[in-house]
């Protein structure tokens, strides 16, 4: 018997092994094909833009060029300031917008409020209509008038029904008797909210927070509908902008046959351009990601426990 129980451990332990290295096998060539894309982006940006038109995209600069990433910074002032306002939208906007859904939910899953469905159910009723386009719009310029207001980037995407539809899930998880318990203490709402759930939803707070700032770091539409002037651009929109321009400027050229004027508009940056776009809007993110990724596996028991 004893010599069946070690075999029986032995052969669980070579299965293990064995979907171990399954596992991070199949996982490691997942990783690399999502590395390949990234990296012919990455080698497209330095790439010279008529080796990119004869020969395609590839993993290494065949000709090795930064008159792309010279287009992008050809003014490090402009887009220095529309970085920083892309920065500060980004920053602003998540810190608030997380606060105002975290708050929101915390109210919407408690057992004791009485409208807790009727408004909810409100909430709800807004993902499936919607006034469209040109009543926000009015809203937007005529009645509230926010045409070329900072506030007309930062308040649409501030809150979302799909993100408070996951943190009040999220916190529906938190058992009762831990609220319960300081209110006995006696705590507050608002005590029990920050001292309490807060801590305990690290992981939706921390999912939360990436998507709105992901939304915010990746806004041009709203820029497009109520930003006229260019020194309130946000970097998505200015960069779009530019990639505009180019491509203008080529088809004009192209329009009216200009001879060397045509040579040289057809070698202007606009495949590279886009890449190197690419690279220098996804480059913070890529950095920011990391810091956030570790709350993502954490669960509500563990962060109970630690508490």
């Amino acid at each position: 018997m004893l010599r069946k129980g070690e075999e029986m451990r032995r052969n669980i332990g070579k299965d293990k092994k064995l979907l171990a290295v399954i596992g991070y096998g199949l996982s490691g060539l997942i990783a690399v094909a999502c590395l390949i894309p990234f990296l012919m982006v990455l080698s497209a940006s330095f790439t010279a833009e008529e080796t990119i038109v004869r020969e395609g995209f590839g993993l290494w600069p065949k000709q090795f060029s930064l008159e792309a990433y010279t287009t992008v910074f050809k003014d490090p002032a402009v887009i220095g300031r529309a970085y920083l306002t892309t920065i500060v939208l980004t920053v602003v906007g998540s810190m608030v917008g997380v606060l105002i859904t975290a708050m929101t939910a915390y109210v919407l899953q408690r057992k004791d409020f009485e409208w807790r469905n009727k408004i909810s159910f409100f909430f709800y009723f807004t993902t499936l209509f919607n006034g469209g386009l040109v009543p926000s719009y009015v809203l937007m310029v005529r009645y509230l008038g926010m045409k070329n207001n900072y506030l007309a980037l930062l308040l649409p995407l501030m809150f979302s029904v799909f993100n408070l539809l996951v943190m009040r899930s999220y916190m529906s998880g938190v058992p009762d008797a831990l609220m319960e318990a300081a209110m006995i203490d006696g705590c507050g709402d608002f005590k029990v909210f920050w001292k309490i759930m807060l801590p305990l939803s690290k992981p939706a707070v921390a999912t939360i927070s990436l998507f709105i700032a992901l939304a915010y770091w990746n806004d041009w539409y709203n820029a497009m509908l109520y930003i006229d002037n260019e020194k309130m651009y946000p970097l998505q929109y200015f960069l779009y902008q530019q990639v505009n321009n180019i491509e203008a400027y080529k088809k004009i050229i192209a329009q009216q046959g200009g001879g060397a004027a045509l040579g040289g508009a057809i070698n202007l940056p606009t495949q590279s351009l886009k890449m190197a776009l690419t690279v220098v809007v996804t480059g913070p993110i890529i950095l920011a990601y990391p810091f956030a990724q570790k709350y993502f596996v954490e669960g509500i028991t563990i962060g109970a426990v630690k508490c």
